[in-house]
């Protein structure tokens, strides 16, 4: 949206005397002392002001508010006063009601900001002739303008109530060929996003994408009109597809995703295109079409390379990595997730890292490498410890803590298996005071590993998350009971076993 620059503002007679803040009376006279009667105007007004009329002198008297109202109405804009003056009852309730919600509501009074007035009085008025005169584009270009000057968080109903006024009177406008009209549609597509309704704001900017095909418009940046329309309707078939996508509604959200793509190709835009291609990916994958999303998604890897846009080819890897992990192709589905390590390490991307993370570290525990799920995990939660993102932290603690506990599991196996009277002893040290225990060379990579950490800790970490389940995926706490309490402890048993074992020896 553009700013104006400022404009050199003529005021009116009566504001031009307020604005020049004459010297006032002294403080100590009274103001019932001033003007005890009528008669006493004109020897008040011979005294003190002498060369000011009454109207001056009221003019100085009054809010700087008054008297732009008094000046519309001197001047014969009746419908610029009549707006005016709605907006204003309406910009004191909303401020009331602000004020009521919250004690830090900060914004000035109407009357207080005479540059606002300013420009209500100079653009109002000048649209009001304009349309006498039947010029409606000039009516267009300046209600337009108040909108673009009160593009602000704090005042965005008030851009909004002008850019409703000039889509009623683009629809008027003929002999431009629809330019002000797309304009508009924009700009009325762009009101009911922000707002949340995404259906409404759809068929608008639909009817700028229609009105823009085959033209060479341009906005004030010199961007063409016809790629904004495709930028825009992209976007809010997105969001469209998203909400689809949550209620399960697939086909609908892959119908109107094709479209978004027929747009995007429409375009000439390449990098629109590629993002249209990874959307239309990732909804055939949720839709459980593994075969087409990888067709899309390696079409979107292509655009990508092409571009040499590494974020989305990155992006790209990781949603092809989810589709060949779901067919089963564990290997080529490690492939690409190294390379999305490699591209959001190069970049600096600490949320890609810990995804890419941990779906490594998920396709190698399912394999039973343990030893590489500990690291890739341990990446993960290192990292997520950086970002200082706790719900994610307790995530990736949780999945590291698996992974530990694999890996002792997997070596205390292995001592039981080989029941020989070094191994019997490891375990009944571990069994008896949860020290370091030796790891066996083939099964771990001789790192120095804690089991008091890997167990203790983690289960204690357990009992926190069984209290407050949305730490974590339910997934993850169903797997860390299965893991920590049925695997990595051994049953009474099985120790009782271990010692008439030993004693055999």
């Amino acid at each position: 949206m553009t700013t104006l620059p400022p404009l050199p503002m003529i005021h009116p007679k009566l504001t031009s005397i307020a604005r020049q803040k004459l010297p006032c009376l002294p403080k100590t006279l009274a103001r019932a002392q001033l003007i005890k009667g009528k008669d006493d105007i004109d020897s008040y007004l011979e005294a003190n002001f002498k060369g000011l009329s009454k109207e001056e002198v009221a003019a100085y008297r009054n809010s700087y508010k008054k008297n732009i109202c008094v000046d519309m109405l001197q001047e014969g804009y009746h419908k610029s006063f009549t707006e005016l003056f709605a907006l204003m009852e309406r910009w004191d309730v909303l401020r009331e009601a602000a004020r009521l919600r919250s004690i830090f509501w900060l914004q000035k009074p109407l009357e207080e900001q005479p540059d606002k007035l300013d420009h209500f009085y100079h653009y109002l008025t000048r649209a009001e002739t304009a349309e006498r005169k039947g010029y409606l584009e000039d009516v267009y270009n300046n209600l337009h303008a108040l909108a673009c000057y009160f593009n602000n968080p704090e005042d965005k109903w008030v851009r909004n109530h002008f850019y409703e006024r000039c889509f009623k009177i683009a629809q008027l406008i003929k002999i431009d060929g629809g330019k002000k009209e797309a304009d508009a549609h924009a700009h009325m597509g762009l009101l009911y996003e922000e707002d949340g309704q995404l259906l409404e704001a759809a068929k608008h900017y639909e009817a700028f994408h229609q009105l823009t095909q085959g033209r060479i418009w341009k906005d004030e940046t010199g961007r063409f009109l016809n790629l904004l329309a495709c930028e825009n309707l992209l976007r809010i078939y997105r969001f469209l597809s998203d909400k689809m996508l949550e209620n399960k509604e697939y086909k609908q959200a892959i119908k109107i995703l094709i479209k978004a793509s027929e747009i995007a190709k429409e375009g000439n835009d390449k990098k629109m295109e590629g993002e249209a291609c990874y959307y239309l990916g990732s909804a055939y994958l949720a839709a459980g079409e593994e075969k087409t999303a990888l067709t899309v998604l390696n079409t979107c890897i292509k655009i990508s390379k092409d571009l040499d846009d590494e974020l989305s080819l990155g992006r790209a890897y990781e949603a092809t990595a989810k589709v060949l992990q779901s067919q089963g192709e564990m290997t080529e589905a490690i492939t690409c997730l190294k390379k999305v390590l490699k591209i959001a390490r190069n970049n600096s991307q600490s949320l890609d890292i810990v995804r890419a993370s941990t779906m490594l570290g998920d396709i190698y525990n399912e394999k039973g490498h343990y030893n590489n799920a500990s690291e890739y995990f341990q990446q993960a939660f290192e990292t997520m410890e950086e970002l200082k993102n706790m719900p994610l932290m307790e995530e990736t603690k949780v999945h590291y803590g698996i992974a530990k506990a694999h890996q002792l599991m997997q070596t205390i196996n292995n001592y039981i298996e080989t029941a020989d009277t070094t191994s019997l002893d490891y375990l009944l040290s571990w069994k008896e005071s949860r020290s370091n225990i030796a790891f066996d060379a083939i099964i771990a990579s001789g790192d120095n590993l804690v089991p008091r950490i890997a167990v203790s800790l983690w289960c204690n970490r357990l009992a926190h998350l069984a209290v407050n389940r949305k730490a974590c995926n339910n997934a993850v706490t169903t797997a860390v009971h299965k893991y920590f309490i049925y695997k990595i402890y051994p049953p009474l048993g099985l120790i009782q076993k271990i010692y008439k074992l030993k004693a055999s020896l």
